[in-house]
């Protein structure tokens, strides 16, 4: 089933800077991946597709439905949003975080149920993390908090995910860990996912469609090994790459 499509998209900041997507469609259990540079619209367009920011012209359709005639609830309840940063103003625990996962299932003042815990702590197993319910998010590492991230997205019961750079400021490993979360809950759970990354390699890993962005424009999309290539990489990223292939699995780098 599709769950996202988007169509003639356009966004602009005050005609400085704008955004726009043609044509983009996501299917439950797919992954696709917006590559790019620093300030090509990565970000924008997924905050577009999350209602933060209001497109100009074209539609963006969520489970066949415009995402105009969602209310905010309905939205959170559809598209589970995994922001770039997230700098906690109250150590609350574990557990608690992932709850706030919940809230659009709540009505005003209500507290959440045994079932909102079950979810919240179902969330928790499923990234990997449940024994950590009870530490304070805030004395938590950088990848430990993006797993607890994840979980309370997944908490929302979403049929889309929307990561905005999940592994920025992550080491090696829980670069890998995070990313082999997310590809696992798209698969076993039908989820669609949209989430912009930096690496051209973990893009080409991890996605089943890429689309390659610069300068707000979608220059390339499609299968990963149809964008990725030694001439469209240079083209989006400006310095010289080679590509290797090593057991069927294609790798690029800068060329020294």
């Amino acid at each position: 089933m599709e769950v996202v499509r988007i169509s003639k998209l356009q966004f602009s900041y005050g005609g400085q800077f704008s955004v726009r997507a043609d044509s983009l469609a996501v299917q439950g259990g797919e992954v696709l991946t917006l590559l790019g540079p620093n300030g090509s619209g990565k970000t924008t367009l997924l905050k577009c597709i999350n209602a933060l920011l209001k497109p100009d012209y074209g539609s963006i359709e969520v489970c066949g439905r415009n995402i105009r005639e969602y209310s905010r609830n309905e939205l959170s309840r559809a598209i589970g949003y995994v922001p770039q940063s997230h700098t906690p103003s109250f150590p609350f625990s574990v557990l608690d975080v992932v709850l706030m996962g919940r809230v659009s299932y709540l009505s005003i003042f209500q507290q959440p149920s045994k079932n909102d815990y079950r979810k919240a702590e179902e969330a928790l197993s499923t990234v990997g993390i449940l024994p950590m319910r009870d530490r304070t998010y805030t004395n938590i590492s950088g990848g430990e908090r993006q797993l607890v991230l994840i979980a309370r997205a997944i908490a929302q019961e979403p049929r889309l995910l929307l990561l905005d750079e999940p592994t920025a400021h992550l080491d090696f490993r829980n670069q890998v860990t995070t990313l082999e979360t997310v590809r696992r809950l798209s698969r076993e759970r039908g989820i669609g996912v949209v989430m912009s990354l930096h690496d051209p390699n973990h893009a080409l890993m991890y996605s089943d469609k890429i689309a390659l962005m610069r300068g707000g424009e979608i220059l390339h999309r499609g299968a990963p090994g149809d964008v990725i290539s030694v001439g469209t990489i240079e083209e989006v990223y400006g310095i010289p790459v080679e590509m290797f292939d090593h057991c069927g699995r294609k790798f690029i780098l800068p060329r020294l």
